[in-house]
């Protein structure tokens, strides 16, 4: 084996301490590029969400914006139909009472005809105020699920649908069509058996 002078073997120690500190410097590079790469993805996820906040931003106070829009048209066509449903109610109440105040068993004979007349116009009068109070409350629209008023043009002999008799007669009549052309093609061939 050779053994190494003092020098050499400074030298080889010099050349060790040499290859550690390398060593360390290295491993402390390391640990630095990682904490750089780490600080590099959380600024990139900082951007990231940034530009999120950003979008999202302009989205939704583009949205807010014309929703607040909508809901004030909305909020004001509310309003007008409000004010138009307590119109026709006052006024539908004030006909309702004076035509429940119309008492036939009152009426002095001697003046039947102007009270008859009176009474008539004021049937008439709820009926016109009726139809205009029905046609103002139907163009400005009524929301889903809301009672529908009478039509005041409905004939009082139709039924909810707006079927008169003659038409739900017609209907049976097409209905019970195919049984009696089948009951009378029966009736025809069993006379014919019989009568052989």
């Amino acid at each position: 084996m050779l053994e190494l002078s003092d020098d050499e073997a400074l030298s080889a120690e010099h050349l060790d301490s040499q290859v550690q500190k390398a060593q360390e410097q290295l491993l402390q590079l390391k640990r630095q590029q990682e904490q750089i790469e780490k600080q590099k993805r959380e600024l990139e996820e900082l951007s990231r969400r940034q530009e999120e906040l950003e979008r999202g931003r302009a989205e939704m106070s583009d949205k807010l914006t014309r929703a607040l829009v909508v809901l004030e048209r909305e909020g004001y066509n509310a309003q007008n139909r409000a004010e138009q449903i307590r119109a026709a109610r006052e006024s539908f109440a004030q006909h309702l009472e004076l035509i429940e105040a119309i008492d036939p068993r009152s009426w002095n004979p001697a003046d039947l005809h102007k009270e008859l007349s009176r009474a008539l116009s004021t049937v008439d009068d709820a009926r016109s105020d009726y139809t205009e109070q029905h046609s103002r409350l139907q163009a400005a629209g009524g929301t889903a699920g809301e009672a529908p008023l009478p039509d005041p043009a409905m004939n009082p002999y139709e039924n909810g649908d707006g079927r008169s008799f003659a038409e739900w007669l017609q209907i049976g009549v097409a209905l019970s069509l195919p049984l009696m052309i089948f009951g009378a093609v029966a009736l025809a061939i069993f006379i014919w058996m019989a009568s052989r």
